[in-house]
Formats: structure tokens, sequence, C-alpha cells
């Protein structure tokens, strides 16, 4: 993508870093970003040289949410099924991370929470103040949030509409790694390194296991999992991984 487009693309390796670009507009989503971002998803699910994605923000922030201008004009930044910013309603089949610095606010955090895994500077602000301007975190934050943080803890961001600190939020257990300023591209880069190292098939699954098996009864879950259990552990890459560990050398993962 050139530099105008609102969402940017660059793998590195096997990292795909996706960065939403506009600045200017405190990387607030309009209609086109979403639809860039749903893209940015569909190209990191479909390459098969990608393993992992990383979202973070161009310039001083990480994303301030929807764009308010647009949606006083008539304007929803949402793209198909994907929903809100091309993320919150269905995200990228292989693991997300986002990297937050400077703020990360209304829309912005529930793209935050849309990922798998959140690292953010210490002194980034975090926060759903949707109440304060007539609306509510309808984009995932009220189902996402409470899984992380608890109830209350929830219900303090919703409710207040008050940010809290980036350290404040690793406390809680929103943030899962906290970094100084600066640093939280390169941390979740680190953690995606790691990430991209181990099988294809084992990722996936294991994401939408830990996404869409968290509610799901006892007496579902084990039935639910099995079409997992049957894709991975019957897999060439569940020989390989096993050859190799006894071979003591890195496995030569296949996607299959």
């Amino acid at each position: 993508m050139s530099d105008e487009s609102p969402v940017l693309t660059e793998p590195r390796g096997a990292v795909l870093v996706i960065t939403i670009n506009r600045p200017d507009a405190r990387n607030s989503m309009n209609r086109a970003a979403a639809e860039a971002m749903g893209a940015a998803l569909d190209q990191l699910d479909a390459d098969p040289n990608l393993a992992v994605g990383v979202i973070t923000g161009a310039g001083k922030g990480f994303s301030a949410g929807m764009d308010l201008k647009g949606f006083a004009a008539g304007e929803f930044p949402v793209a198909g099924d994907r929903g809100f910013a091309g993320i919150a309603q269905r995200s990228a089949r292989k693991p997300l991370i986002a990297a937050i610095e400077g703020f990360a606010l209304a829309g912005g955090l529930e793209i935050a929470l849309s990922c798998d895994i959140i690292v953010s500077s210490r002194e980034a602000r975090l926060g759903i103040p949707e109440v304060g301007v007539g609306l509510f975190a309808g984009a995932g934050a009220l189902l996402r949030l409470p899984r992380r943080v608890g109830l209350g803890q929830a219900a303090l961001l919703a409710l207040t509409g008050k940010p809290i600190s980036g350290e404040e939020g690793h406390r809680i257990g929103l943030v899962d790694r906290l970094v100084d300023a600066g640093s939280a591209l390169d941390e979740a880069l680190s953690l995606a390194g790691t990430i991209a190292a181990n099988a294809p098939l084992a990722l996936a699954a294991s994401k939408a296991v830990l996404v869409d098996g968290f509610t799901k009864p006892d007496a579902e879950f084990w039935e639910w999992q099995r079409q997992f259990f049957n894709e991975v552990f019957t897999s060439k890459d569940a020989i390989e991984g096993a050859t190799a560990f006894a071979e003591k050398r890195p496995p030569n993962w296949q996607g299959a």
C-alpha cells in the first residue's frame, strides 16, 4: 500500500506489521480505514509465509477509535462481516498482537481488544469514554473487557468513561506486556517472532479454542474441540514436531 493509505502493511519475515495511518486524525477509523484493515487481515490469513500480525498506529498514538466527524455525517467505519474497524466482529485466523503507544481510546481500545495479546507503554492512556459523548462501547469492549479484567473493573472503565494508564492496565490484566515509552512495537515484534517459530496449524487451532471455546459449557467443549484435535494431531506438522524434537533439530513446518 502507498503511504497515503489509511492502513499500511509491511511484511517483516513471518510477521505482518499493520499500521493505522491517519496520524492527523489521531488514527481514528473511517470507512476507508476499516476496509483497509479488513484487507490487511485478509492478506495475513491468505499468505502462507506470514504467521503473526502486529497492529500499531502511526504518529503519537494507537487509535482514538471511530472518526466522529464521519459518524456525524452518517458514515460508519465497518467492513462487511468483520464489523467495526475491519476487525471487531471477525478478527484474523492467525495470532494478532496490539502494540500501543500514546493512547488507545474508545474504538481504538476495541481494536486492541480484538487482538490476542496487548503490549502497551506505561504512559499510554487506555479507555472507553463513549458514555461521555452519548454512545456506548458497541464494538466488543463490553464483551471482551470482563473476560480480561473482571466485571467490576470493566464497569469502572465503561461507566465512568475515565481512561487509565498502561501501567494501571497491566495491573488489572488489560495489558499483557508493559514497556517503556517507544518500546511497544519492538516488544510486540519480539513476541511475534517467538510465536511465528511455532507450527501454523497448531497456532490457528490454539487461537480458535482460546477465543471461541471460552464461553462453551464443559459438556459441549470437548466435542466441539474435537474438530481441531483431529486436524492438528493427525497433521504432517505433528509428526515433524515430534521427529524434530527427538532428533534435536529445528522443525520444518509445512502448515499441513
